[in-house]
C-alpha cells in the first residue's frame, strides 16, 4: 500500500472511469455561468449592501477575485487531470489518501446539507402560488422530480442544468441593460441619476473599509458551486479541452455579472433603502416601473433554487462515487448503470445514497429548523473556505509535478504561480479571522472547525487500522 507521505509514487494519469460521456461543451459553459448565479445573489445581497453600502461593489470584487484565483487554479488540475472527483483527487495525489478522504467526505456533506435549504427554499415559494399543496408536498415532488432527472443519463442533468442556467444569466442580463438604460435616463418617466447615491448618504464607503471587509463576509459564500463545473467535465467527451474553455468562459463573466449588478443597484438607489432578507433587485425593478417584479423575480429564485438543488445532488452523488472508487466509501456505491455509453453510465446508488441523506437533512429542517438543523447548518457553514484552501494546498503540490512529468497537459496555467496561489491561501486565512470576530460568523467557523476536526480524526484512524504512518 502507497504511503499517504509521499502521494508523488502514484502516476498522475488517473484510472479510466466507467461513467458515461454525454456533457457538451454547452452544458459546461452554462453549469459554470449558472452554478452561482443562484438565491444568493437575488436575495441575499441586501444583507451585504446594508452593511458596505455603495462599497459592495468593492467587496464582491474582493471575493470574486479570490473564487476566480480558486477557480483557476482547480481548472489547472482538473485540464491536467481531469476526474469525476476532482479536487478530492487531486487533494490525494498532492498530500496523500487522507487529504483526499477528508475533502471529499467534508464536501459531500457540505452539499447534502445545502440541498436541503434549496429544497425547502423553492418549496415555500410554490407553496405561496399553489397553498392548497403543503409545503412538504412540494419538497417531495422537487426530491422525486430531480432524482429521476439524475438516474437518468447524464446528458438529462446537463440539459436541465443549460435551461435553468439559460434563465438566470438572461435574467442577469436583462436586468443589467435595463439598469442602465434607467442610469442614463433612456426609460419612459427617469431622468439620469449621476452620481448621488454612490456620493451621498455618507459617500462610497459610508462605514470604512469594516464595512467592505463585512460586505465580503456577507457574499463570499455566494461563490460556492462553481466547483460542480470541474466535477462535470470529467463526463464530457473532451475533459480537458472542455474544463479548460468553461472555466475561463465562466470566472470573467460571473464577476461581470455580479459586480455589475451590484454597480446598478447601488447606483440607482439609495443603499440606506436595502433591508436584509429583502431582494434589491426587485426594489429596482419597482424603482424603473417593470410591472409584477416581485413575482418575475420569484420566478427567478425559484427556478435558481431549483438549479442548485439539481447541481448539488449531481454534485454530490460524482463525489461519494469517486470516493468509492478509491476505496474512501462503501464499494456497493460504484454500481453503474448500462455500459458507460451515453445512456448509461450513471452512478444510480450514489446517487440514491445522495438523495436519501439530502432528503433526511429536507425533513431535520422542516421538523427542526432553529435546533438540529441549525447545527447542521453551521457545522457547512464555513467548510467551503477549507475546500478552497486544500485545492490551493493541492496546486501548489502538482504544479511542479506536472511541469516535470507531463507538461504538455497544462493547457490551463495558474496566473503568477506560485505568488497568487499564496496570496489566495493568506486571504482565505484572513476570512477565517475576520469571522471568529464576527458574533454572526463565529458559530459557522467553530462548529465547521469541529466537523472537519473529525472528519480528520475519522481519516487518521482509517490510516492507522490499515498499517499506515
Amino acid at each position: 500500500m502507497r504511503d499517504p507521505l509521499a502521494p508523488e509514487t502514484e502516476p498522475l494519469a488517473p484510472e479510466p472511469e466507467p461513467l458515461a460521456h454525454g456533457l457538451k461543451q454547452r452544458h459546461l459553459t452554462m453549469l459554470g455561468l449558472g452554478g452561482v448565479i443562484g438565491a444568493g445573489l437575488f436575495v441575499g445581497s441586501g444583507a451585504g449592501i446594508a452593511v458596505a453600502g455603495p462599497g459592495i461593489v468593492v467587496s464582491y470584487l474582493l471575493a470574486g477575485a479570490l473564487a476566480m484565483l480558486v477557480m483557476r487554479m482547480l481548472g489547472e488540475m482538473s485540464a491536467a487531470m481531469p476526474a469525476s472527483g476532482a479536487f478530492s483527487v487531486h487533494a490525494e495525489r498532492a498530500l496523500g489518501r487522507w487529504a483526499g478522504f477528508s475533502v471529499g467526505w467534508l464536501y459531500w456533506f457540505l452539499l447534502v446539507v445545502v440541498l436541503a435549504v434549496e429544497a425547502t427554499g423553492a418549496a415555500k415559494i410554490a407553496h405561496g402560488w399553489v397553498p392548497d399543496v403543503p409545503q412538504w408536498g412540494w419538497v417531495l415532488v422537487f426530491m422525486i422530480v430531480f432524482t429521476l432527472a439524475n438516474l437518468a443519463a447524464v446528458k438529462n442533468f446537463g440539459e436541465f442544468e443549460f435551461w435553468f442556467a439559460t434563465l438566470k444569466v438572461g435574467a442577469i442580463v436583462l436586468f443589467l441593460v435595463l439598469g442602465l438604460l434607467a442610469i442614463l435616463g433612456r426609460l419612459p418617466d427617469t431622468d439620469p441619476v449621476g452620481l448621488t447615491n454612490l456620493t451621498g448618504q455618507g459617500g462610497f464607503l459610508p462605514n470604512g473599509w469594516s464595512g467592505v471587509v463585512s460586505g465580503v463576509l456577507a457574499v463570499i459564500f455566494a461563490f460556492g458551486g462553481l466547483e460542480v463545473v470541474t466535477i462535470a467535465a470529467a463526463e464530457s467527451d473532451d475533459p480537458a479541452r472542455n474544463v479548460a474553455r468553461a472555466v475561463r468562459s465562466a470566472v470573467w463573466r460571473i464577476l461581470l455579472f455580479y459586480v455589475g449588478s451590484m454597480l446598478v443597484i447601488v447606483t440607482l438607489l439609495p443603499w440606506t433603502s436595502m433591508k436584509p432578507g429583502e431582494s434589491p433587485y426587485v426594489a429596482v425593478l419597482d424603482s424603473i416601473g417593470v410591472p409584477a417584479a416581485g413575482q418575475i423575480m420569484n420566478v427567478v429564485v425559484f427556478v435558481a433554487l431549483l438549479s442548485a438543488l439539481n447541481a448539488n445532488l449531481y454534485g454530490s452523488s460524482r463525489m461519494v462515487f469517486s470516493l468509492a472508487e478509491r476505496g474512501e466509501a462503501p464499494k456497493g456505491l460504484l454500481k453503474v448503470s448500462g455500459d458507460g455509453t451515453k445512456s448509461g453510465g450513471v452512478p444510480r446508488r450514489a446517487v440514491l445514497a445522495s438523495v436519501a441523506f439530502g432528503f433526511v437533512s429536507v425533513l431535520l429542517n422542516l421538523k427542526w429548523p432553529d435546533s438540529v438543523f441549525l447545527y447542521m447548518l453551521n457545522a457547512v457553514g464555513a467548510v467551503l473556505l477549507f475546500v478552497w484552501a486544500l485545492i490551493a494546498v493541492s496546486q501548489l503540490r502538482l504544479r511542479r509535478r506536472i511541469e516535470r512529468e507531463a507538461p504538455e497537459t497544462l493547457s490551463l496555467r495558474m496566473w503568477g504561480f506560485p505568488w497568487l496561489t499564496w496570496v489566495a491561501l493568506a486571504a482565505m486565512g484572513a476570512v477565517l479571522v475576520l469571522m471568529l470576530f464576527d458574533d454572526g460568523a463565529r458559530p459557522q467557523v467553530l462548529w465547521s472547525a469541529g466537523a472537519t476536526g473529525a472528519v480528520l480524526l475519522v481519516a487518521w484512524v482509517r490510516e492507522l487500522r490499515t498499517g499506515r504512518t
